[in-house]
């Protein structure tokens, strides 16, 4: 068939109306299924899977993402409340708590705290609510569990959990409870908490060695003496003494039930090896269940379909209604009804995407940080005007964390009780210098510390009381400062010392200009890190330059992360840099980091440092256990002066945390303490598909020009075609 130039202008005309009509009514850029378009969805992102998914051994924040959605310990954070404040959960109350002498006879809550020799936590869950959806529930028609007892050849066939098609629930029961506080117990599990709580629930050590040897459901039917379920809905915990804060940790996923069918099933052999397991898988009474683990591409929450009633909070504080924050006030959770988690580790697509619409949240990374934000001439962070066009959130909030460069108080030269040793951490905690830090390496998004306890914790100080004064001055008056000043109060500010009196004290300390008087030459520190890669080659320069100052030569010694992990509890590195988030919001949980009795050497605590000093240990012995008021809050400064002036730590910086949300992102309250947020978010569909729309239009000009230059390119080959055909002929 011979092929007319019309012809080709026809077929490309074609061409190019097929293709822009696949265009048509959908983004041509959108990377999700277009039935997920005007669904309640919500898209995140993940940049390495969960390691664990058991809330007995899971204590990481990439894994509270997804577990606290999942898992329902029996009290939750206020989500709107501030200060926190615990609120039931799955309890129907807060816990009933009763103090006993050492006969186990009833004390007064008035009781002094010398008489109280232990302290019974009395919890009522409701009833009806139910697990979620899962195989381990599953029963066959004569009432047996349908997948307890899986042959070789049935687990040979299964690829996924997904592949048993029969599944099952029933009630949470105060039982669940209890047998999830007899797991963190038991050796095998090695939950990370089983160390603390020896110390605090009755009889937790003692079971742990009773049930060494047993498989994990065997305990079910063991008691532990000082946990017991009361009834069908009723359980109690009892502890040694009096520990006000014990109430913190049954609001983490560690208390969550457990059904005792989830470890007969996980546990057969063989599935393991498929990946079946509690750490893959999880079971459940929250909004939330796991229908899909990919780590390599996607993680999937979807809305549980059997969630108990829970209603979106009817309070908050005040200018929460102002704000929209109640706007939902008294409705069911949740709102989303999936949440897709995809994977990225490159911040260019995932920052672009954001843009697109097309990740409903963001973090801000450093090289996306000037696009995103401008500071005012008072150091007020702000969106650009592009990101304010977009409607896009600025939330901010100082963490409750603090990032810090520690001493090893073991070693002989930079640790130790002397004077001399003592005027050298001071000089060097002088010397570094966190403002310039924060404003190189972290776009300004921190607060430099002057303590150990971060703001929105109890005892912080604020002004001239709450600041360091071994390595800061207040300087009184309004006096502008820059955009990263440590600390700002409206009469006054801190102003780090002088480099001078940092060279003043190393001159105290023996070590004048820097010189060891042992060799004569610069003193030589060496700081362990697990910053190995070339990215982190400016921040281990830049600490090179801050003890440069001193005179000191500082030797980076770089390794990974497991290794300097058995450095640390081996009392081998000297100096080391190292973080904490708060597990709850009490000034117990910052100080017990230099608690002598949590030395990581001799003890294998989370005092990383090894810092001893007794009068310290003796004001957090007597802190720990008070209610909050004026004698604790003295207690807490008097703690503060201690380790300022002995500089156990550099004190390092309280990160401030930047998060992005487009503005069909609702119910948008930063709650540094709670992880289970995920409920309350709401998202306007309607208005993201309108903006996702707007922001995608597909281009057509590029290819109408490329269509042209086709036709221009292919007319003369038709041409020389055509002549061809005619020689031929001829």
């Amino acid at each position: 068939m011979k092929i007319h130039i019309g012809q080709v202008h026809v077929l490309g005309l074609i061409l190019l109306i097929i293709l822009l009509s696949a265009c048509v009514g959908s983004e041509p850029n959108d990377p999700y299924p277009s039935e997920e378009g005007n669904q309640s969805v919500l898209y995140e992102s993940f940049s390495e899977r969960p390691k664990h998914m058991d809330p007995a051994v899971a204590y990481s924040s990439n894994e509270y993402a997804f577990i606290a959605q999942i898992y329902e310990p029996p009290f939750q954070y206020h989500y709107l409340k501030r200060p926190y404040e615990l609120a039931p959960l799955t309890a129907t109350d807060m816990p009933e708590i009763e103090y006993l002498n050492a006969n186990g006879e009833k004390l007064p809550s008035t009781a002094n705290d010398s008489d109280i020799a232990y302290t019974d936590y009395l919890i009522k869950i409701q009833s009806g609510i139910r697990y979620q959806p899962h195989p381990a529930l599953a029963k066959n028609t004569q009432g047996e569990y349908a997948y307890h007892h899986l042959t070789g050849a049935q687990i040979d066939k299964l690829g996924t959990l997904q592949d048993l098609p029969e599944t099952g629930s029933r009630e949470l029961t105060a039982e669940d409870y209890v047998y999830q506080i007899k797991r963190l117990a038991h050796p095998r599990i090695q939950s990370p908490i089983a160390e603390l709580m020896k110390n605090y629930i009755v009889g937790f050590d003692d079971f742990a060695r009773q049930v060494a040897n047993k498989q994990k459901f065997e305990i079910k039917d063991m008691p532990m003496t000082g946990v017991t379920a009361l009834d069908r809905y009723q359980y109690r915990i009892r502890i040694k003494g009096k520990y006000p804060q014990f109430i913190f940790w049954l609001a983490m996923p560690f208390f969550s039930p457990m059904p005792w069918e989830a470890d007969v099933f996980y546990e057969q052999p063989g599935l393991n090896d498929k990946n079946i397991t509690l750490d893959w898988f999880p079971i459940g009474t929250g909004p939330y269940l796991l229908a899909e683990n990919n780590p390599n591409r996607r993680m999937i929450l979807l809305r549980n379909p059997l969630f108990h009633h829970e209603a979106y909070p009817s309070e908050g504080e005040p200018g929460d209604k102002e704000k929209g924050l109640l706007a939902d006030a008294g409705k069911p959770l949740p709102f989303i009804d999936k949440v897709v988690y995809m994977l990225e580790k490159e911040t260019i697509p995932y920052w672009n995407k954001f843009l697109q619409g097309y990740y409903d949240a963001s973090g801000i990374a450093s090289d996306n940080f000037d696009q995103a934000i401008q500071f005012t001439g008072s150091g007020v962070a702000t969106l650009t005007d592009t990101m304010k066009e977009k409607g896009i959130q600025l939330e901010t909030a100082v963490t409750t964390s603090i990032f810090y460069l520690g001493f090893n108080m073991l070693d002989p030269t930079v640790g130790g009780d002397s004077e001399k040793a003592r005027k050298l951490r001071q000089a060097i905690a002088i010397a570094v210098d966190y403002e310039e830090y924060i404003a190189i390496f972290a776009n300004g998004r921190g607060v430099a510390a002057q303590g150990l306890i971060p703001p929105g914790i109890y005892g912080y100080a604020e002004g001239k009381e709450g600041i360091n004064p071994y390595v800061y001055d207040w300087v009184n008056g309004k006096a502008s400062a820059p955009a990263n000043a440590p600390y700002l109060h409206p009469v006054g500010k801190a102003q780090r010392k002088s480099i001078e009196v940092a060279r003043q004290l190393m001159s105290e300390a023996g070590y004048s200009g820097g010189i060891d008087p042992k060799t004569k030459q610069a003193l030589i520190l060496y700081f362990d890190t697990t910053a190995v890669s070339v990215d982190d080659r400016p921040r281990m320069n830049w600490y090179r330059k801050q003890f440069e100052k001193l005179g000191i030569k500082l030797v980076i010694r770089g390794t990974d992360y497991n290794r300097f992990q058995q450095k640390m509890r081996d009392g081998n590195a000297q100096i080391f840099f190292w973080g904490w988030n708060a597990d709850y919001p009490d000034p117990e949980n910052f100080f017990f980091l230099l608690y002598g009795p949590n030395a990581k050497v001799a003890h294998g605590g989370e005092n990383a440092g090894n810092y001893q000093n007794a009068e310290f240990d003796r004001l957090f012995e007597q802190m720990r256990n008070m209610a909050n008021g004026e004698q604790r809050y003295r207690l807490i400064q008097q703690m503060q002066e201690r380790v300022r002036r002995d500089a156990p730590w550099v004190f390092g910086f309280h990160p401030k945390s930047f998060s992005l949300y487009h503005g069909w992102y609702k119910n948008l309250k930063p709650n540094l303490m709670a992880n289970n947020q995920l409920k309350y978010t709401r998202i306007d569909k309607a208005e993201r598909a309108e903006k996702r729309a707007e922001w995608n239009k597909p281009v057509f000009w590029p290819l109408l020009t490329a269509f042209a230059v086709f036709v221009l390119l292919l007319i003369p080959a038709v041409q020389a075609y055509r002549r061809r055909i005619k020689e031929t002929i001829q």
